[in-house]
């Protein structure tokens, strides 16, 4: 299958101990909450990244987990292997260091690494702007690297000039400026409940380990996104935390709740969510659940049914009695393809990519108003619409107002609201005529 990585530019990493402030400068630089930030070492597991711009100039800011230094993390070997794909691909490297606590054996270890990569390397000594730090960042000129750029990310302050230095650095765009013929991306995000398949299936399409992948629960923390290419086509393919029943979440850590929040934002900035389900347990109510805030967001909806591969030798009719069990739960998504896959085998992921791109397509279809107008005319001739009130309502025109999801308004002769089952109907007749 013709399918490729695309770059935003060339990659920014930062690197740095556990809790230096590496997630706060990446929310600074990109204007955005995409790393989560807690006071809990070690908090960012996978590598995470976003485009960024400074005084003109387009890159990749990626943020990698705590690599160095102690770690009760038991998925902290994970991180650390994640952190060194990042490096090899990085064209700067941002080295953050803690102003507070001054040099430490930690920060000797990561400059002793860093000396072997051969790319620029930038040093920021963050938190300055606490009392504590005044007159350490002379301690960090001894690692050896320059410039040495003082800032305070929580704040802001001296993040500018950081910036300054790494354009300064970066090798000329051969592509400067967006090309008219740049198709626009497509935002999927994949969701579900943890341990369910989403990280494996992100790497499955992208070939490559981008998403850290355990059997513990709750190895996602953060959004991680890649950009791909598919036939012409663009996706921006986010992987999120897996959403668990809210009174397990707040009897959880803070941390929970905050990937939670992270991912429901990726859900409202996406074009297309992929429910992946769990094929050896089914659909369940959680997984409505999530269904149900995708459908709020406006999201065109694929239900992905994980680990088929378990699920063989179950006999000829098992997958039509797996499906009706499937939508009997989900109802309100009998609109919604369902795809059995296997995202540790690849079976049938391909169908993933060619189901998002129909789905993204149909987001965005417009039908003509005459056209509408007949629909609405036929549909209303065969079943005439029905209000809350006794009063006979009549629909004397129609218009589609806008696409992302498709919306529509319809003019009647008395000002009033349909019957949510009329309402229904209408949106079922939409999308069995138009494929919506």
């Amino acid at each position: 299958m013709p399918q490729k990585r695309v770059s935003s530019g060339p990659k920014v990493v930062l690197v740095g101990r556990p809790n230096v402030g590496k997630s706060t400068l990446f929310n600074r630089i990109t204007n955005s909450r995409r790393s989560i930030v807690t006071a809990i070492a070690g908090t960012t597991r996978d590598v995470i990244s976003q485009p960024a711009e400074w005084q003109g100039v387009t890159f990749t800011l990626v943020d990698t987990g705590g690599m160095f230094g102690a770690s009760e993390d038991p998925l902290h070997e994970l991180v650390v292997l994640g952190g060194r794909r990042a490096l090899e691909t990085a064209e700067v490297i941002v080295f953050l260091v803690d102003g507070r606590e001054g040099l430490l054996p930690g920060d000797l270890e990561i400059a002793e690494r860093l000396r072997q990569v051969n790319v620029p390397v930038l040093m920021a000594v963050n938190k300055t702007d606490d009392k504590r730090a005044r007159g350490r960042a002379v301690e960090f000129y001894k690692l050896g690297f320059e410039p040495v750029v003082e800032i305070a990310a929580e704040h802001a302050d001296g993040v500018g000039d950081l910036l300054d230095e790494v354009i300064a650095r970066l090798p000329a765009r051969r592509d400067a400026g967006s090309s008219p013929d740049t198709p626009e991306e497509t935002a999927v995000a994949i969701v579900g409940r943890p341990n369910v398949g989403k990280s494996s299936l992100l790497n499955r399409l992208l070939h490559e380990e981008r998403s850290l992948v355990s059997e513990m629960p709750g190895t996602t923390r953060d959004t991680v996104d890649a950009v791909l290419r598919w036939h012409h086509r663009t996706f921006r393919i986010v992987d999120t935390a897996g959403i668990r029943r809210a009174g397990r979440v707040a009897r959880n850590d803070q941390l929970e709740s905050l990937s939670v929040l992270v991912a429901k934002r990726a859900i409202d900035k996406a074009d297309v969510a992929v429910l992946v389900v769990d094929s050896t347990e089914g659909a369940t109510d959680q997984d409505a659940t999530i269904a149900g805030v995708a459908e709020k967001a406006g999201c065109g909806i694929i239900i992905v049914a994980n680990k088929w591969d378990l699920m063989k030798g179950r006999g000829t009719n098992f997958s039509k009695t797996f499906d009706d069990k499937l939508r009997q739960q989900t109802k309100f998504l009998d609109y919604a393809p369902i795809l059995h896959i296997s995202a540790l085998t690849g079976e049938r992921t391909a169908k993933v990519l060619e189901t998002i791109d129909k789905v993204a397509e149909a987001r965005v279809k417009r039908i003509p108003t005459a056209e509408l107008n007949r629909f609405i005319q036929q549909v209303t001739a065969e079943h005439p619409p029905a209000s809350p009130g006794r009063r006979r309502v009549r629909i004397m025109y129609a218009t589609q107002r806008g696409v992302a999801p498709p919306t529509f308004v319809l003019f009647t002769n008395v000002a009033t609201e349909f019957h949510f089952s009329y309402e229904r109907y209408l949106v079922t007749r939409l999308r069995e005529t138009y494929g919506l």
